[in-house]
């Protein structure tokens, strides 16, 4: 009867996410906002922080609360269901990836990279060693190292899977803009994720966690790119039939993105990563295009909002309720935009790219959304960040991720103005 309970709560979440997803995105395309963002403020809007602050008795209705367990109950099946979601469109944004433009603009995207990454982690440590000295934001449990270590990688954070709807959105999927963002944007996170390692290893006085971590994300690279994806070419016509994918294909695709999530999360990484490479190993132009157009309705309409639904039930942004909370948000802001997009911007322009599109990229790459609510939820939940923190870094992920787009069209304008020679194909 539980089982029954739970499956009769799920179908009524998902027709109240799904509903609730696109009358906020009717409202913010008003304004300039693509879909995902509307989808990233309906899971905050769904939450604590408001449907819960004014209508308690009807989020406890819809998503029960179980105080005893400090959970809810529908967490069992939400939590995979937007893993599933989300790994399938890090699947797909693998599929579109072009190594092509990468080798062309390498000098760009290394030097967007090492901006993105270098910057950021130097103003965040910076940041976090005054706020350690000066305040009560990381617990006493938490060493000056640790910190400075966790608030640099929150901070080198970009917003993956959200800088690759907003790509899409734009119409920028396979153009230099759009391809140098996110090959700039993968490495960052993963360099992100690879500090990350570091300081959980170092809080639980254990670095071989950490060594599994980042060697085991390396094999796995140099695996389904050198190994995997040259075998999958030479077999992909067992997968075709008139140039069609096959059922067989559809399986052996998403079994082969399920393993590399399961891999990745495996040894301490996120699912996305994984995801992505193994999209990035599917043989082009055939199993890569099928795959996506029999991927990704199902993906975009339905499992991502789960995903953003799923951490907005986590997500509290009442708790920054004073003047000097305020004011520590304010300067956690200025460190991410000048760590992130302006650094960005500066690296790309001074690698002999357009200003425009140098503004593009910096302004693409400053976007954090939920990838970093994921990452400070993880030091929340193992007690590297007191939650008055937490809400600072959470309001600063929303607002670099709401300017990223009204931004984007004031500083570059939109996809008809992109210069000649970096438009998107018409099938990526």
């Amino acid at each position: 009867m539980k089982n029954v309970e739970l499956a009769v709560h799920f179908f009524a979440q998902i027709a109240v996410i799904l509903l609730a997803c696109r009358i906020v995105g009717v409202i913010a395309n008003r304004f300039g906002q693509p879909q995902v963002v509307a989808e990233m403020l309906t899971g905050v809007l769904l939450g604590p922080s408001f449907f819960g602050l004014f209508w308690p008795e009807w989020q406890q209705l819809i998503f029960p609360w179980d105080p005893s367990q400090k959970t809810r109950d529908t967490q069992s099946y939400l939590f995979p269901a937007s893993q599933l979601g989300l790994a399938l469109y890090m699947f797909i944004v693998g599929m579109e990836f072009r190594m092509d433009i990468i080798r062309k603009q390498l000098k760009c995207s290394i030097a967007v990279s090492l901006a993105g990454m270098v910057t950021p982690f130097v103003l965040g440590a910076g940041l976090a060693w005054y706020l350690k000295t000066n305040s009560n934001l990381f617990p006493e449990r938490t060493s000056i190292t640790e910190a400075m270590l966790f608030l640099g990688a929150s901070l080198c954070i970009t917003a993956f899977p959200m800088l690759a709807r907003i790509i899409h959105f734009k119409g920028l999927a396979g153009t230099t803009m759009g391809t140098v963002a996110i090959g700039a944007g993968a490495i960052d996170d993963a360099a992100a994720w690879c500090l990350l390692a570091l300081v959980l290893a170092s809080f639980d006085q254990n670095m071989a966690i950490a060594a599994t971590n980042i060697g085991g994300g390396a094999i796995y690279v140099a695996v389904a790119l050198g190994l995997l994806r040259p075998v999958l070419s030479r077999l992909e016509h067992l997968f075709l039939k008139d140039e069609k994918l096959t059922e067989a294909g559809l399986v052996v695709g998403i079994a082969l993105m399920s393993l590399g999530a399961w891999f990745t999360d495996l040894i301490g990484l996120h699912a996305v990563f994984g995801a992505f490479v193994m999209g990035a190993a599917i043989p082009r132009p055939f199993m890569a295009r099928q795959l996506i157009e029999r991927i990704q309705p199902l993906a975009v309409a339905l499992l991502l909002p789960l995903f953003f639904t799923y951490s907005g039930l986590n997500t509290k942004i009442g708790l920054l309720n004073s003047v000097e909370l305020w004011q520590y948000c304010v300067l956690a802001m200025l460190a991410a935009v000048l760590g992130k997009g302006v650094a960005c911007w500066l690296a790309a322009l001074a690698t002999g790219l357009p200003n425009r599109e140098a503004m593009g990229i910096g302004t693409l790459m400053n976007a954090r959304g939920l990838m970093e609510l994921i990452i400070i939820n993880i030091g929340l939940q193992r007690g590297l960040i007191t939650e008055e923190l937490f809400a600072i870094l959470v309001i600063m992920a929303v607002v670099t991720t709401l300017m990223a787009s009204p931004l984007f069209e004031w500083l570059v304008g939109s996809e008809k103005n992109i210069p000649v020679g970096t438009t998107a194909p018409s099938n990526p």
